[in-house]
């Protein structure tokens, strides 16, 4: 069987996370919504992606017996029913699109409660039920897998579990799993005076810097280094806030760089609900949720002492510095942060993300350029 995972019509909206990926490739919980998926359904066949035209050179449209919204977290009642799934039907769940198997034809609703179901539509949908979608994964992933225990020189409390994947070097850390569980990956480190609070991940070969504040509801991706206080934020792959400062209610790219005492804030003095700037309308939106940190697309980076507003929007290879508030919207390719400032050239962009990616002994591909050209062009 061939799967696809159908962007269902969220690009934009989920911009900028999704100006360098299709939809299905965000990650919430442990896991991206495709890994999920296919965890779920242990399928060991192909993958297609329906998705943007300048993207499908890397995530290839294939012709698929079953497709997949991409924006739905599943969980195990909600997969239950699309294995169960007849031949040329569509699985609708709470009036959402789930699966599509063959040409459709045939209605499946179902109502799920609220708990049973997770719809991203919006960025801000990642953060607020990542804790949720943790607990999910984490059964997932750590099914039938012997556990490392923890050394003497830590201190652990709560009743959920704490599972430590081989490899991973965790010493002199508080490990506080009352509310969820903790799941630290293969070959990752949790330096010591650090304390951590569930629902937690620390995917494989991240690490979390000396002296660490990380609150619940928290995901650290692959080889990402984070230090300082964050809470209830997800890190995508290989970026790095190695110092001080805070982050929260956020969502961090692939290939980020915080600079040290980045700090963000993730609420307005008023108290108000926040507006985010909006990729679909082109203009800022009405969220109706009180708290939101950034959200930075793939490639950007921060100087020291960099303060964010709440609810701030930064697009893809965007250079953050010098004084003051950026706006709440930073555009892609962006040399400075502000409005007036000059463009980074996309040369010198290649540049940047080539030299970042061979100190982790990886290459910016030709496709990977090609992606990051398209978004060079559209500033025009």
């Amino acid at each position: 069987m061939t799967i696809s995972f159908d962007d269902n019509g969220r690009h934009l909206a989920l911009a900028p996370l999704t100006l360098t990926r299709p939809v299905c490739e965000l990650r919430i919980g442990i896991l991206t919504i495709k890994d999920s998926w296919l965890q779920y359904l242990d399928h060991q066949g192909a993958v297609g992606f329906i998705t943007e035209d300048y993207l499908s050179e890397k995530y290839e449209n294939l012709e698929a017996d079953l497709v997949i919204s991409g924006n739905i977290k599943p969980s195990s009642k909600l997969v239950e029913e699309v294995k169960n799934l007849p031949s040329d039907s569509t699985l609708m769940v709470n009036g959402e699109k789930i699966a599509v198997k063959g040409n459709g034809q045939n209605i499946q609703n179902f109502q799920f409660s609220d708990e049973d179901i997770i719809v991203v539509n919006h960025p801000w949908d990642l953060f607020q039920n990542n804790g949720r979608a943790i607990r999910w994964d984490f059964d997932i992933v750590t099914a039938n897998k012997n556990r490392q225990h923890l050394s003497a020189t830590n201190r652990t409390i709560g009743k959920h579990e704490i599972f430590v994947e081989e490899g991973a070097i965790v010493e002199c850390a508080i490990l506080n799993a009352t509310d969820g569980p903790i799941y630290i990956g293969k070959d990752a480190e949790i330096m010591e005076g650090s304390m951590i609070r569930a629902p937690f991940a620390l995917c494989d070969n991240a690490t979390v810097k000396m002296g660490a504040k990380i609150y619940g509801d928290t995901t650290i991706g692959e080889h990402c280094k984070v230090g300082g206080e964050v809470t209830n934020s997800i890190f995508y792959a290989y970026s790095n806030k190695g110092h001080d400062g805070f982050v929260g209610n956020s969502l961090i790219g692939e290939w980020c760089n915080m600079g040290a005492d980045t700090n963000t804030s993730n609420l307005k003095n008023n108290y108000s609900d926040v507006r985010v700037h909006s990729y679909e309308e082109n203009k800022m939106s009405e969220t109706g949720i009180m708290f939101c940190g950034v959200i930075m697309g793939d490639h950007s980076k921060t100087g020291i002492n960099t303060m964010l507003n709440t609810a701030t929007s930064v697009g893809v290879c965007a250079n953050i510095f010098g004084g003051g508030f950026p706006p709440k919207k930073v555009n892609s390719f962006s040399w400075g942060g502000f409005e007036d400032s000059p463009v980074f050239r996309i040369e010198k962009a290649y540049e940047v993300a080539q030299n970042m990616m061979k100190r982790r002994k990886l290459e910016l591909t030709e496709t990977d350029k090609k992606i990051l050209h398209h978004l060079f062009s559209q500033l025009a």
